[in-house]
């Protein structure tokens, strides 16, 4: 088990990258075309398969892809580049994934998650919104043995502490201690695990 999600081990030749390789190419072409809409890891005879292959694509693409990673169908998480993903841990069912998420060890996300990765600009009040442009993109950490339930929606820049449960349909807005069960809309901490 990983002490801390920073440690994720990173093969030399892929630390700090700006760019692509062409293997990355390949493997992102052949994900987003194909490999993305097989069918579900749990579906019976090909599940196991398609789970394997999602994985193997994935090795290439993400910065770091731990043991046993479970990528389900229609994962998205633009070029992947600068995603690292520990042992034991999954991409839920049409989850959204910034690129420079950084998931722990152990961690279970259920369908539909959204991770958001930046914000509009709202501060200029004589200008409309629209006009400001983009907040720079902040990274979301995800810690060791989290379950994220279903349709979970993370804004900006949360830091999920280790052994946290997310409750299913959970607007996440703020960061909460270790061992946390969270949930609602706006997020709340329900109880401690500990």
């Amino acid at each position: 088990m990983i002490n801390t999600v920073e440690t994720l081990l990173v093969p030399p030749y892929m630390n700090n990258k700006t760019s692509l390789s062409f293997i990355q190419v390949i493997c992102l072409c052949l994900y987003y075309s194909i490999i993305r809409y097989l069918p579900e890891n749990t579906t019976p005879l090909v599940g196991k398969l398609n789970k394997a292959l999602r994985r193997a694509i994935c090795k290439h693409i993400f910065l770091y892809c731990g043991k046993n990673v479970n990528i389900e169908r229609g994962a998205y998480f633009a070029s992947g580049k600068n995603i690292r993903i520990g042992n034991n841990s999954g991409l839920g069912v049409n989850c959204h994934i910034p690129n420079n998420t950084i998931i722990g060890d152990n961690v279970m996300m259920g369908p539909n998650c959204y991770i958001i990765s930046n914000n509009h600009n709202y501060s200029d009040t004589s200008k409309p919104m629209i006009e400001q442009g983009l907040a720079h993109a902040e990274q979301t950490v995800i810690g060791n043995d989290v379950w994220i339930g279903r349709d979970v929606l993370m804004t900006p820049g949360r830091h999920i502490a280790d052994g946290s449960i997310i409750a299913a349909g959970c607007v996440l807005c703020k960061d909460f201690p270790p061992f946390s069960i969270i949930g609602g809309n706006p997020s709340v901490l329900i109880k401690q695990r500990k």
